[in-house]
């Protein structure tokens, strides 16, 4: 079921921007929820502070004869080199005006806002982190994002120098530090092997032995029908080739429903959990039809109900 695109209900948007005030209440009253939990200890590695430092985008600039263009890029998905840097810039003022720790989880990039959220996979190890964008670079060669010693470590290749990493953007940071927004590495996985390939059922039906035939039992009389069972559960899977609308993500299941309550009348809205390895992430989605100009429709219907971070996502 699609969502109407026309100028929604009076009664939709007054509900949804009181239900929205009252759910910014609710989260103030109580702790912020976490998006991630504590460091591991082995790791040394810490939440950035953020201290001092101011949201920005900033102006087209150049560097060693090439052209940067910082913007808003919510869709941002790219693989390429990573490298890291430490000791050399260790407490000297970022981009934004925070003070580099080369022990905390940050990164520099050279177009997206600052502070930013992005989720760093190498794609050697399977290993992911979840670190701040706070500074500008790098600016040698193909290289597409530049790590602090303390991430270069959890991706393991703080020894190897570079590697071959997925950067995808997951949203804005806060500002004034991790705090209760704190970042963190995810477990360590290992690189998913690939499937064998699916055996065919004709040919699983000849390998599977026929088993002799068994001696009748004993007529009884038929037992009353039981109550169908209900369906189990499966993970929620998008329509092939269809955008969708990512209206928000939370580390708090409650404000995700709650979030969810506001985009009921909205259309196909629904909680998609991500495992992240820091904790489960819960992205409260909408789905659309295949037409790009009516996903961004909504993703500005969306925004102008409360969520300003809500992006188009498209299809895989």
């Amino acid at each position: 079921m699609g969502m109407q695109i026309a100028d929604p209900a009076r009664t939709f948007r007054a509900a949804a921007v009181l239900s929205l005030a009252a759910l910014t209440l609710a989260a103030c009253a109580a702790p912020t929820p976490r998006l991630a939990t504590r460091l591991p200890e082995a790791g040394g590695a810490k939440p950035p502070s953020g201290a001092g430092g101011r949201y920005k985008v900033g102006k087209p600039y150049q560097v060693g004869g090439v052209w940067y263009v910082p913007k808003e890029d919510p869709n941002y998905n790219r693989v390429g080199i990573a490298s890291w840097y430490g000791p050399q810039f260790h407490n000297k003022a970022t981009a934004n005006g925070e003070t580099f720790d080369m022990n905390a989880m940050t990164a520099a990039h050279t177009t997206l806002p600052l502070p930013s959220l992005v989720e760093v996979t190498n794609l050697e190890n399977g290993r992911k982190v979840i670190v701040r964008v706070n500074d500008r670079g790098p600016f040698v060669g193909d290289r597409i994002i530049d790590l602090s010693k303390a991430a270069a470590r959890e991706l393991d290749f703080e020894r190897k120098g570079l590697a071959r990493v997925r950067v995808r953007y997951v949203g804005r940071a806060p500002l004034g530090g991790g705090g209760d927004l704190g970042v963190r590495t995810a477990a360590a996985e290992p690189a998913p092997a690939l499937p064998a390939a699916p055996i065919p059922y004709s040919q699983l039906a000849r390998a599977t032995p026929t088993p002799a035939p068994a001696a009748a039992p004993p007529v009884a009389p038929p037992a009353p029908p039981a109550a169908a069972a209900p369906p189990a559960a499966s993970a929620y899977l998008p329509p092939p080739g269809a955008y969708r609308v990512q209206a928000a993500a939370f580390g708090d299941r409650l404000r995700a429903e709650r979030a969810l309550d506001l985009l009921a009348g909205s259309g196909e809205a629904v909680i998609e959990p991500v495992e992240t390895g820091a904790g489960t992430l819960y992205r409260v989605m909408l789905n659309v039809s295949g037409d790009e100009g009516r996903a961004w429709a909504i993703r500005d219907q969306v925004a102008s109900v409360g969520f300003a971070d809500a992006r188009v996502i498209h299809p895989y």
